[in-house]
């Protein structure tokens, strides 16, 4: 019985209940990072990173947080582990953090963290929150490195920086812009509810 809650809590938000294409939540960053592989790499692990500490630490004295003051207490952890990947980020990968700029910061307001905190981690054990919240950070970082190899393949023809797409190529000066990561989204929630997600509910 363990095993298979542990299961459920692991693979939910890898699919059925994956916080970006069925709960739309944390799509701020797919228009500001995702025109760039690398970026995207470094802003999903950090999120990650985020979404298990956060998660773990709420679990840990959830029972001990003055009903009035949650959501300030839920703030301040979240806030906490943010300023660690900043600190990281500035320390050892300075370029990639002035590249990020204020979005590192912005992690704060991701509404994937404060939502798994508010919808798991405050109603389930430590290790259970541990898994959801990295599970959800998986389900976040699958979908927006996703986008990002395509819009950077499409929009420079290079990936991580190396030319991929020879002199053929033109191009696409949209996907590298604003719109591109909405229409790549837009068009990733699409294919994803009709091929896989209308099938199980046929099944």
């Amino acid at each position: 019985m363990a095993n298979s809650k542990l299961k459920k809590t692991f693979l939910t938000p890898l699919g059925k209940d994956n916080p970006v294409f069925v709960q739309v939540l944390g799509i701020c960053s797919t228009l500001a990072v995702t025109n760039k592989l690398e970026n995207t790499v470094v802003m999903t692990l950090g999120v990650m990173f985020t979404t298990m500490l956060s998660s773990f630490t709420l679990s840990l004295i959830r029972k001990h947080i003055p009903a009035r003051i949650r959501m300030m207490v839920e703030t301040m952890i979240i806030a906490t582990f943010v300023i660690i990947v900043d600190i990281v980020l500035k320390a050892y990968l300075p370029d990639i953090w002035k590249q990020l700029g204020p979005y590192v910061g912005l992690i704060i307001t991701n509404c994937i963290i404060m939502g798994r905190a508010e919808a798991f981690a405050l109603n389930n054990k430590p290790g259970l929150s541990l898994i959801d919240g990295l599970a959800s950070g998986m389900g976040y970082a699958y979908v927006l490195l996703i986008i990002a190899f395509i819009r950077e393949l499409l929009g420079t023809g290079s990936i991580w920086g190396i030319q991929v797409l020879g002199d053929w190529w033109t191009n696409w000066t949209i996907m590298i812009m604003p719109p591109g990561a909405f229409f790549m989204l837009a068009i990733f929630i699409w294919v994803v509810r009709e091929s896989f997600m209308k099938e199980k509910k046929e099944d």
